[in-house]
Parts: C-alpha cells; sequence; structure tokens
C-alpha cells in the first residue's frame, strides 16, 4: 500500500493500514445496527513530500490517465492495480443555457453520467478493487441501491474478481440488469438499503469477503475525492465557491471534502469550497439535523422517494457529512420528487444530460438555494451530476410526455405539429 496512515474522524488516533481495515475499533466497539456509523477513517499522507507531485508543470506533464493521475495521494501502490475499465477525468461542462436560466455565469456541470459504468460510483469501486487486488482478496461484496453496485459488479469483472451484491428488490431493473450483466452474485432483498447494508457486514464477516461498503471501507471515500481533484484542475488550479452534492449516506460529501482538504494540506489552494447537501424530502435526516443544529442523526428507517440512488434512511457517513458542514460554512437543502422530475427535465432540455433523479437533485436543489440568495450570481459554483438516467428510465418517464404515434404521412406531420 501507499505511504498513509488511518485517522478516525471521532477520536483522531492514527492507525497502520494493516492492523485496521474497516473502522476505529474503540469508537466503533459500541457501534448499533441501524445507525450512522462511529469511528470511520481517514487517510492521511505526508503532504509536504507529495505536493510537488500536483504542481501546475508536475501535472502537465504526467501522462497517466484516470485514478492512477492521482497516484500519490490514493492508497494504492501501482497504477496496475487500477481495473481497465478506467475511470478518466469526467467533463466539467459549462452549461451555457442553464447558466443564463439561472442567473450563475460561473456555473458548472461535473458530468459522470459517462463513467464506464454509467455513474459517480466507478470511482469508489474501482478504488477497492485495486486495494483488494494489492491485498490479494478474491471476493468483494457491497450493499447498494443499485449504482455503487452496478460498478463494483463491473469493475470486479473487468479484473476476474467475484463480486456479491446485496441490493434491495424493488431498485430499478435496469440496475438489477446491470449487476447481473456483470456477472455478480446478485442477492436481492426484500427490504430496505439499510438492511441490506447490515446483512452484507454480516455476511462478510462469515465468509471472509472484502467489504465494500461506502463509509465504512475507508477507500470508498478516497475514490470519491478524485472528483475533486479533477474540478481544481479543470478549474485551472483552483476552487470554486460551492459544490452542489446530491446525498444519500454522505460518502460523496465526504469525498468532496476530502479530496479539497488534501489540496489545502498541500498548500495548492487557500480554502475548501462550501458544500451544498441535497436530500430528497421524503428522505432527509442529514437535512433534518443540519436544520436543527442537532448533534445526533436521527435514521429514518422508510424513506419514501423516487431517488432510489439518495433513498438512504441511516445515512452511515454522516457523521463526516455534518463535520464537512460545519467546516465548509456549507448548508443542506431537501427538495420534492416533483421538483427533482422538474430538473431531469430541465437538464435534459437545456443542457443535453440525461441524469437519473438522485443526480437532478442537485440542480434542484441548487434552483432553490440560487432563488432563496444562499448561492449568489458571481460566484463559481459546481454541480455534481451523478447517474445516467438509463439507470431509472421509468423515473424520467415521469418527466416527460411521449406522443401518441402518427400515420406516415405529412398531413399527419401538420397536424402533430399544429401547422
Amino acid at each position: 500500500m501507499a505511504a498513509h496512515l488511518l485517522e478516525c474522524i471521532d477520536c483522531g488516533k492514527h492507525h497502520v493500514p494493516a492492523e485496521v481495515e474497516y473502522l476505529c475499533p474503540e469508537c466503533s466497539s459500541q457501534q448499533k445496527p441501524m445507525q450512522p456509523l462511529a469511528g470511520l477513517l481517514r487517510c492521511v499522507y505526508e503532504y509536504n513530500g507529495v505536493a510537488r507531485f500536483f504542481e501546475k508543470d508536475a501535472l502537465a506533464a504526467n501522462t497517466e490517465r484516470g485514478l492512477a493521475r492521482w497516484l500519490h495521494i490514493l492508497p494504492v501502490l501501482s497504477p496496475s492495480s487500477f481495473p481497465p475499465l478506467i475511470v478518466s477525468a469526467t467533463p466539467l461542462r459549462a452549461a451555457e443555457r442553464l447558466r443564463v436560466e439561472l442567473n450563475l455565469p460561473e456555473l458548472w456541470l461535473k458530468d459522470d453520467t459517462v463513467m464506464p459504468t454509467a455513474s459517480f460510483k466507478d470511482r469508489a469501486s474501482a478504488m477497492v478493487v485495486a486495494v483488494a487486488r494489492e491485498r490479494d482478496r478474491e471476493t468483494v461484496a457491497t450493499a447498494s441501491t443499485g449504482n455503487a453496485a452496478t460498478a463494483l459488479a463491473g469493475q470486479a469483472a473487468s479484473v476476474g474478481m467475484q463480486s456479491v451484491i446485496f441490493a434491495p428488490a424493488s431498485a430499478p431493473q435496469a440496475k438489477l440488469a446491470q449487476i447481473a450483466t456483470f456477472g455478480a452474485r446478485l442477492i436481492p432483498i426484500k427490504g430496505t438499503y439499510d438492511e441490506a447494508f447490515e446483512l452484507s457486514i454480516e455476511a462478510c464477516r462469515e465468509f471472509g469477503w472484502y467489504n465494500r461498503n461506502t463509509a465504512y471501507n475507508p477507500y470508498t471515500v478516497e475514490g470519491k475525492k478524485t472528483a475533486a481533484l479533477e474540478i481544481w484542475e479543470q478549474l485551472d488550479y483552483r476552487a470554486p465557491d460551492w459544490v452542489i452534492v446530491p446525498t444519500g449516506d454522505g460518502v460523496i460529501a465526504a469525498g468532496i471534502e476530502k479530496g479539497f482538504s488534501d489540496l489545502l494540506a498541500m498548500k495548492l489552494i487557500d480554502r475548501v469550497p462550501r458544500l451544498a447537501l441535497v436530500q430528497a424530502e421524503g428522505c432527509q435526516p442529514i437535512v433534518r439535523a443540519f436544520e436543527s443544529n442537532a448533534e445526533q442523526i436521527v435514521p429514518e428507517h422508510r424513506p419514501q422517494t423516487l431517488a432510489d440512488s439518495i433513498s438512504v434512511g441511516v445515512p452511515r457517513a454522516g457523521r463526516w457529512a455534518m463535520k464537512a458542514l460545519a467546516a465548509t460554512r456549507g448548508t443542506a437543502i431537501a427538495v420534492s420528487d416533483d421538483e427533482i422530475v422538474s430538473a431531469i427535465a430541465m437538464l435534459g432540455a437545456i443542457s443535453g444530460i440525461f441524469a437519473e433523479p438522485a443526480a437532478a437533485a442537485s440542480l434542484a436543489g441548487l434552483k432553490k438555494l440560487a432563488a432563496h440568495g444562499i448561492v449568489k450570481s458571481d460566484e463559481t459554483v459546481v454541480a455534481l451530476i451523478t447517474g445516467s438516467g438509463l439507470k431509472d428510465v421509468a423515473a424520467s418517464m415521469r418527466a416527460v410526455k411521449i406522443p401518441k404515434p402518427i400515420k406516415p404521412s405529412l398531413d399527419a406531420v401538420r397536424h402533430a405539429l399544429g401547422v
């Protein structure tokens, strides 16, 4: 493994990776099921020593693609450990028409719909598969609402590693089809994602599988932080004022905060951008905790939202997400399913991006934040678009109306067009 230590976000104690695999032993010793995780571990590096690899001239000379570009601040020893489904830098789109619509001249869309399995979750899954390969693990398992599972199944398949997936049977059929197509051992659960999460931990302990579960495995955050590193490079080596993050378990928020904090530790930026976490109204435990200044997040055990990717009633990285909000002077906001559906249509019609509901939630949240004057027109804003609409076409169909078929004649065309 690359030289790093694992620091507990709760007690601050440092652990050697060879001695601790998932959580801080002390802080997690009283961990209860169906609660946000205590003792999450954060990778720390010798930042002064590696900063030179990320200076402008050094990056310009760096020919590595994908995650390997950031090898010196990742927990992987060799670039050859990364799967061949390369998680390349995704586009940072200017979205000119959307800028005008929202009066945000410096709005950018970080478009992860173009990832190998069509979601942001390829970042974490590729990282965990690389770590698993360097540890000679044969089987990797995870619980997922769908995207993390498809990413793990695809990345594992590309290197001949077995994956075991625990997913709610209610997950979109397109996601379940992806998982099965990649040859994973798919175990649909008659229950919620949170129940699948608890079962997957038990199963990994019982069968000796390596656990990819988001946040539980500290290297998922390291994969997700690469989006922040890309944003910094794509904005000509500067941090934006805001990053808008669709939020379920909170680990993408943790990853974005971690990436920019690493850059700050290397003295490559002078501040970490403010985070705006967007949740669905039918599943908003982090928003409720933020709005009430609560010390603890109260789980919501029966979430109700069409945005399955952020339908997480027990945000396992919730403690980290709350710390990130405090550290960045960020905010958290909830949006309705109707607002999410409207944002799907808006993203497609104005920006040409086909987003799944959770991905469109970032735009729905941004619209409210801009309307309330929280995000201002003179600020640089990056909204994360985290998954393709092809993941959940049924939900996207709620955003549009498909015309009735016509006879194959010009008269019928004129009638359909009203001309």
